[in-house]
């Protein structure tokens, strides 16, 4: 597994990497054919259409496990590059297919208004097929970008392409209706409707804390009178007494290696890590951070990283001179 700031934070039995993923993979494929295949209108649907849905799946399990297997092998994947180019691929391909789905309840833009009028839906789509596919090249460029930044674009563009579809559906929708144009009325069984509201609110809540956790937060290290203390917005506070510290090192660009259990999003990276040099270590850093304070007590290690080289020093100094009090 591999976190929002691109490294590795995990892995899976042997067992679940090889046969669980695919399976789970093929179970949802499963499932999403059969819902798409007992719609009766998509029996007069494109056939490129149907065969997009019969692909995708399949070749994102062929692609995920291609990267899970080359990083077992010791080749580990530039994830933090490879996952905008995927997404990008994936939207140019399927925007290039959204002009040519006709009326359907499972695939495509589902809103009442694309529903309720075929012009409605053949508009919605063009002008979905165009904003997916220009949203896919602006990914494949966004992988050009620094990390934060291209995390930024990768949400920006995701969110345009699910809501902006749905707000012009809508104003042909109003066009329609001053016009007089007719619409079908779509009746929705009461369990549908409190599955639309559920989907809208976990819709909602998802963004809203996948933001919060990627963007937001602080780490602040103090030195007290007998202590250096950490606060984390997202992990546990840690505290070491001066009297456990062995050994401090101040050092640049270190390589922290793959987090095996904490927290990493685009701004921090916190929790247990391991690189060569020091094995298994503790690390409270921000992602952008190039200066560190490496710290030893106990025959453990502690690496801390702010984000700004004068604070990384401040801390360094500060330790120094409460050591050597």
């Amino acid at each position: 597994h591999w976190g929002a700031d691109g490294k590795a934070d995990g892995s899976a039995a042997k067992a679940l990497a090889v046969f669980g993923l695919p399976l789970a993979h093929l179970l949802v494929h499963l499932i999403c054919l059969w819902f798409t295949l007992r719609d009766p209108k998509q029996q007069r649907q494109s056939p490129r259409a149907l065969g997009m849905v019969f692909w995708i799946l399949p070749v994102c399990s062929l692609v995920t496990s291609g990267m899970m297997y080359r990083a077992a092998l010791g080749k580990e994947p530039e994830v933090a590059g490879i996952v905008p180019v995927l997404l990008g691929v994936l939207f140019v391909w399927i925007g290039n297919d959204l002009p040519k789905l006709r009326q359907n309840s499972t695939l495509g833009v589902k809103v009442s208004w694309t529903l309720g009028n075929e012009e409605n839906w053949n508009r919605t789509h063009r002008f979905a097929g165009k904003l997916w596919v220009g949203g896919g090249l602006l990914l494949l460029l966004g992988a050009l970008l620094p990390l934060q930044a291209m995390v930024w674009v990768m949400i920006c563009v995701t969110a345009a392409l699910g809501i902006a579809p749905i707000a012009y559906s809508y104003a042909i929708f109003r066009q329609h209706r001053k016009a007089g144009v007719a619409y079908e009325k779509i009746p929705k069984s009461r369990a549908e409707k409190i599955a639309s509201r559920v989907a809208a609110v976990l819709v909602c809540v998802t963004l809203l804390g996948t933001a919060l956790l990627l963007f937001t937060g602080s780490m602040e290290a103090s030195c007290g009178d007998t202590a250096l203390t950490i606060h984390a917005t997202w992990w546990a506070d840690l505290s070491l007494s001066y009297s456990e510290i062995d050994t401090i090192e101040y050092r640049s660009n270190l390589d922290t290696g793959m987090r095996t259990n904490g927290f990493g999003s685009a701004r921090f990276s916190l929790g247990t890590f391991c690189n060569d040099e020091f094995g298994s270590y503790t690390l409270y850093a921000y992602t952008k951070a190039s200066e560190f304070v490496v710290l030893t007590a106990d025959g453990k290690t502690l690496v801390i990283g702010m984000d700004e080289p004068e604070r990384t020093r401040e801390i360094y100094d500060e330790l120094i001179a409460r050591i050597h009090r």
